[in-house]
């Protein structure tokens, strides 16, 4: 198969965001674009996309939030340049820089990511439990999905030590990895927003979305939970606006 045989172009809110990805390997899904509906950013600020694959998180919360001073971090460097292409075929600005989000605090300086120099961070780890996932045997896709004991700590270590004070993480977890995060997010983090997902109306949550803001002491808020698949008018109608892009979820400030 040639290389652009492997390669695919496939469309993302509703057709705003065009982005071309590897045809094997981890693939771009509704978890990217969940995470992007799910992060608060203004105009101005500096958003950082750690494990940005080809881009799809950070380029869909740059077209929802024009202006934003966006990079987009990822480890494999085929991705990396993928991500770049795709921000400039859709005319979005965006910086990639290959790097391991577990490096150490010279090495992100040395790529430009300084201590206190970011207001958002927004980040989708490897999160599957090793002891409990089959790791695919394409490499790629076991790097992207299956986490170590220490993924979780390691990369909100690094998000924490890049953003100023009362700059804001947001991640996406598999959900019965809640108190993991939580115990990740109390070193440095308050004013925590948690939002299940799930797949079936009446089931278990599948994944949680997560908002901590550095240095923060406000309480916990757990927000009421979106459905996935639930064929309810109002239900299904807003989760279409937010996966168009149209609309945020709830953990971003009107």
């Amino acid at each position: 198969m040639s290389e652009a045989a492997d390669i695919t172009e496939d469309a993302f809110l509703g057709g705003q965001l065009r982005l071309k990805q590897k045809r094997s390997g981890h693939r771009a899904g509704h978890d990217a674009i969940l995470l992007a509906a799910a992060t608060d950013a203004r105009g101005g600020d500096r958003v950082v996309d750690f494990g940005a694959g080809i881009g799809t998180a950070g380029l869909a919360l740059a077209r929802r939030v024009p202006g934003i001073g966006l990079s987009l971090v990822e480890i494999d460097p085929e991705l990396a340049e993928l991500a770049r292409a795709n921000a400039a075929a859709n005319a979005l600005t965006a910086e990639t820089i290959v790097l391991d989000v577990t490096a150490d605090a010279q090495v992100f300086a040395a790529n430009g990511l300084s201590p206190d120099s970011v207001d958002v961070v927004l980040m989708n780890p490897p999160f599957n439990d090793p002891a409990r996932h089959r790791g695919s045997p394409d490499q790629a896709r076991h790097t992207a999905h299956v986490a170590t004991e220490e993924t979780l700590n390691a990369w909100v270590h690094a998000a924490r030590r890049i953003l100023r004070s009362n700059g804001a993480l947001t991640l996406i977890w598999r959900a019965d990895g809640i108190a993991d995060v939580l115990a990740a997010l109390s070193r440095g983090f308050g004013s925590i927003a948690i939002l299940p997902v799930h797949g079936e109306a009446g089931q278990p949550a599948i994944r949680v979305l997560v908002r901590g803001v550095k240095g923060s002491r406000a309480p916990t808020r757990l927000l009421p939970g979106l459905m996935l698949n639930d064929e309810s008018g109002a239900s299904k109608t807003k989760l279409v606006e937010i996966l168009e892009g149209r609309a945020a979820l709830p953990m971003v400030e009107p």
